[in-house]
């Protein structure tokens, strides 16, 4: 019966994706006669959002058209991949993990690393609401996006003070709807990231953040995946996509001021807003990427399987997923390719 029910939800999820539902089209026109890739991304402060809004993918491959499509949410992007509607997805760690767990077992592969979570996210509990401590949340109503990093976040935290996931009312909501649930008061705390994150702050204090999380085993990261299909088609795509990424990570690390300018062209905040909000982050170099530590090299994937394959038991252990899979898939889901002479131009 278990697995009916996970075989229906995956039908449910497909379904769902044919329309696409929680993202929006940038559609900046382009030639019937070129192919299309077509890129999901998520509007959270990151060398993705530079890459958009400079434009450096278009030029750098002038022979295809780019289709940027936002997404609310990791969840979300999954359910774009499972419809095979995206070519490219930004998402974060708990999502690939359960993307590439059964029953999803979705055909993609992690091709870069775009940040480290640190204080972007975090469990914020509303001011008035009685919640100081995370053990206070017994019983009380808390909002994340479910099936995303902060979603696997706040298990952990809940798990770490003696929680489970049944003690609290627990609400599927996207950031901006837990925002507005978080102002009415009809939420007590709410697991999110940045931007909106800084919002509940406003109105609230953190209870812990996902770079706490981190230190105690329970690291989450945003990364970017590449279908498998689109990879074996065209490897050069994938080494010039991987190549302007890791030119935004430069641009973040020696001009932190121009990131700033091109993520707020972005995400309608100003520049000053953007700059705070990046020192939040933790943004690896291209070196560090394709260390042992974390992507790894061709032929030799890294430490960032065992990271994934800690998330796909964590998940399976508060019941999230049908089943933890083997270290070997997600091994063989880092897309190694060419590393590190990718992140290079």
């Amino acid at each position: 019966m278990r697995r009916r029910a996970f075989g229906a939800a995956v039908a449910a999820l497909a379904v769902t994706a044919l329309g696409l539902s929680g993202c929006s089209v940038d559609r900046s026109g382009g030639d019937a006669e070129k192919p299309t890739i077509r890129i999901a991304y998520q509007s959270f402060p990151s060398g993705d959002l530079i890459v958009k809004n400079n434009r450096w993918l278009e030029d750098a491959l002038p022979e295809y058209n780019v289709k940027w499509t936002k997404f609310d949410s990791g969840a979300d992007v999954n359910t774009a991949f499972v419809a095979k509607e995206v070519d490219f997805g930004a998402l974060g760690s708990s999502p690939v993990a359960r993307g590439l767990s059964a029953p999803l077992n979705i055909p993609y592969r992690v091709a870069f690393i775009l940040d480290v979570a640190g204080d972007n996210e975090a469990l914020v509990a509303r001011n008035g609401s009685g919640v100081n401590t995370i053990a206070d949340l017994r019983g009380k109503r808390v909002g994340t996006p479910f099936a995303s990093t902060a979603h696997y976040s706040l298990l952990a935290a809940l798990d770490r003070s003696g929680l489970s996931p049944a003690d609290v009312q627990l609400v599927d909501l996207q950031p901006q709807a837990i925002l507005a649930a978080f102002d009415r008061g009809d939420i007590d705390a709410g697991y999110s990231w940045l931007p909106t994150l800084d919002q509940l702050r406003r109105n609230g204090k953190d209870l812990i953040t996902s770079r706490q999380l981190a230190a105690d085993g329970k690291p989450t990261l945003d990364l970017a995946v590449v279908a498998d299909e689109f990879a074996a088609a065209h490897p050069e795509v994938v080494d010039t996509w991987r190549q302007q990424q890791a030119r935004a990570l430069d641009l973040i690390k020696d001009d932190p001021a121009a990131a700033a300018k091109a993520i707020a062209a972005e995400s309608g905040l100003t520049p000053g807003e953007i700059e705070g909000q990046l020192k939040q982050v933790g943004f690896l170099t291209p070196a560090e990427i394709a260390s042992p530590e974390w992507l790894g090299a061709d032929g030799s994937p890294g430490n960032l399987a065992a990271n994934l394959q800690s998330a796909s038991q964590f998940l399976f252990e508060q019941k999230q997923i049908e089943a933890a899979a083997p270290l070997k898939t997600f091994q063989d889901a880092l897309y190694t390719t060419g590393l590190p002479g990718a992140l290079t131009q």
